[in-house]
């Protein structure tokens, strides 16, 4: 006999998914032909991977081109491009804080050929027109698409040469001048980058001043925290050592060893600094470059540090797991409340320190509702429930809330119009037709249950 029929509730059991153990190639293709050498590689991000190790090769597995960290960075673009008309081969190596990393399946591709010559570069050191350049610098510039070399001349009146007369550079894009720049002088600088094809024409002339003979200032190194650290908090103190006779120092700070995302050549006259708010669970690369009127130290290396883990993901090295310190949450997609019975309680099982409870607007707008485990629901609409725990780092307490946004909607209480029963040879068919306003479940002999989505029940004993 059909004790009780109420309405659906769906439920969606939403937990941590960990994804596969290593990326692909998703820019070049595994297998792709005619790749462009200023090509793009990127693959798709590991869900708990802090770090991406990169070695680009012309034979499986190997580094001949270049072996880089690129930190969380999901892309890298090799510096000086890719050979024309070979087979490359990519490695990714996952990079994890607290257990050894993980090299991947090496893929490959095909680049294509250079059809045409490369194009004009840009000085990027010293900066066209810049004054006061010290002496002992080096020349750089910016990458030119598909070039594999470039014919530096530089010379202390407009295209001359005295200083250096059309010298080849490969495998790298800077000069270093045979002996100092004269101090006081106007430098010329023309650098013409070059293929298989030809070279680029028309390139525009450079030029800077040198200032007065000085002393460079020389590199310094952090303090705290020092280069390597893990598990540094999410507010700290940034020091470094001292350096005599400097006017102050250029900070750059980014989430790759390739961009100053974060911040770029800030200036501080002091030795120390407060940052607020790192994000957890990630690698930073720092580099400080002294300077005075001479001009930067020249050579400083970049130095890196990783955070705290925050919530999560991240590994157990214990157990190997992937943890997360975030509530799992069970709850359904879509609620029903009985018209006429007003208000409804909905209420949370999940364990968690912490609930919240919010009715959306239409606008996005959230109302809090309740700081408990259970609600008042009085009316249909998008809701949002909320369940948090609570951890303490480096003497700070933040939440790690997982959220779930469901819709409430009307129904009416059915009315059983019929049931309808079946012989068979394994027991009874029985089919229950209902009327209402609503999505309904069934079940039979029990009002506790338990309960099914089909008015149909098959092979009933009777």
């Amino acid at each position: 006999m059909v004790k009780k029929v109420i309405y659906l509730l769906s439920f969606l059991f939403t937990g941590f998914l960990l994804g596969q153990e290593c990326p692909n190639l998703i820019d070049p293709l595994n297998g792709a032909i005619n790749v462009p050498v200023d090509a793009t590689i990127s693959w798709n991000g590991v869900t708990g991977v802090p770090g991406y190790d990169i070695e680009i090769g012309t034979s499986p597995g190997g580094s001949e081109i270049l072996s880089s960290s690129v930190g969380s960075a999901t892309s890298f673009t090799p510096p000086l491009g890719l050979p024309e008309d070979t087979r490359i081969y990519v490695t990714i190596t996952l990079f994890f804080f607290n257990q050894p990393n993980m090299t991947c399946t090496t893929e490959s591709f095909t680049t294509g050929l250079v059809t045409e010559p490369p194009p004009c570069t840009t000085l990027q050191n010293p900066l066209n027109g810049a004054m006061n350049v010290n002496g002992a610098t080096n020349i750089s510039w910016n990458y030119a698409s598909t070039a594999t070399s470039y014919s530096v001349s530089m010379g202390t009146t407009s295209g001359g040469t005295d200083i250096a007369n059309k010298v080849s550079v490969t495998g790298g894009l800077i000069f270093d001048p045979p002996g100092d720049i004269p101090p006081d002088t106007t430098v010329y600088v023309n650098i013409v980058p070059n293929n298989s094809v030809g070279q680029a024409l028309s390139c525009t002339e450079f030029s800077f001043s040198t200032g007065p003979v000085a002393t460079l200032p020389g590199c310094t190194s952090l303090v705290n925290p020092v280069n390597g650290s893990s598990n540094v908090p999410l507010t700290p103190l940034l020091e470094w050592n001292p350096v005599p006779g400097v006017d102050g120092y250029r900070i750059s700070i980014g989430y790759s060893p390739f961009e100053n995302d974060i911040i770029d050549n800030l200036v501080f006259t002091s030795t120390s600094t407060f940052v607020i708010d790192f994000e957890p669970n990630s690698s930073f690369f720092m580099t400080i470059v002294p300077f005075n009127a001479a001009g930067d130290a020249i050579g400083c290396t970049q130095e890196t540090f990783s955070t705290v883990l925050g919530c999560g993901p991240y590994f157990d090295p214990a157990t190997g797991e992937l943890v997360t310190l975030n509530p799992e949450i069970d709850f359904p997609d879509e609620i029903g409340i009985c018209l006429g019975e007003e208000p409804t309680i909905v209420s949370s099982d999940d364990v968690a320190e912490g609930y919240r409870w919010f009715k959306v607007s239409s606008s996005g707008a959230e109302t809090l509702l309740s700081s408990t485990s259970e609600a008042s629901i009085t009316e249909v609409g998008t809701y949002r429930y909320e369940a948090y725990n609570t951890i303490s780092q480096s003497g700070t307490t933040i939440e790690c809330p997982s959220s779930k946004e469901f819709t409430v909607v009307s129904s009416e209480i059915p009315i059983i119009t019929s049931v309808n029963t079946t012989n068979q040879i394994g027991g009874l068919l029985i089919e229950v037709l209902t009327n209402g306003v609503g999505t309904y479940e069934y079940a039979i002999n029990s009002s506790e249950g338990p309960y099914q989505d089909s008015n149909v029940f098959d092979n009933v004993i009777a």
